[in-house]
């Protein structure tokens, strides 16, 4: 944590998180995204997994908001059942407010396949918002993964170059934004 001298500065807080990990547990999270979640912290880098990081008596929605708030850069494995799910759309949502870094890795899915079902039960403005960050998601550069052919550990790789390259160019826009003291 840095801490700078002067009238005017203070000391600054860093994020609880640097990396927020979005993810279907039922599709991907089983094997795959706790790997990813240990690789990133082999890396020392802070990421949020829902499954790590929380603990019974921890409120889901409050916990998740949070950790989307404090983290620096987001990253959403989506597959082809992740708009399924409230809680991905949810927190992808989040994200996409939040204006997070947002590293889409396209898992077995092409961008244009991310879709609400038109039988999706949701009140038309959460609805709304929800078809806005998959639409934003669908044109964010993001890794694409083929399960059946791909390279697990070079998808690790990957991803975790992806959040460093983004974290430290967040660092780097900070740093220039940041009165001198």
């Amino acid at each position: 944590m840095k801490q700078f001298r002067g009238k005017q500065c203070h000391k600054i807080a860093q994020p609880m998180y640097d990396v927020f990990i979005n993810y279907r547990k039922a599709d991907s999270g089983r094997a795959f995204v706790p790997l990813l979640y240990d690789h990133l912290m082999n890396k020392g880098i802070r990421p949020f997994l829902d499954t790590k990081s929380m603990k019974p008596g921890n409120k889901l929605f409050h916990q998740i908001n949070n950790a989307i708030h404090s983290s620096k850069v987001g990253v959403s494995v989506l597959t082809r059942r992740f708009c399924d799910s409230h809680f991905c759309l949810h927190e992808l949502r989040l994200l996409n407010e939040s204006n997070k870094r947002l590293i889409p890795i396209f898992y077995d899915i092409k961008p244009s396949q991310l879709q609400l079902k038109a039988n999706a039960r949701y009140p038309p403005q959460l609805l709304q918002k929800f078809v806005a960050a998959l639409e934003e998601t669908k044109y964010t550069v993001g890794i694409a993964f083929d399960s059946l052919n791909g390279d697990w550990m070079e998808l690790q790789r990957k991803i975790s170059d992806a959040v460093i390259m983004n974290l430290l160019e967040l660092e780097d826009e900070e740093n220039r934004n940041t009165p001198a003291c």
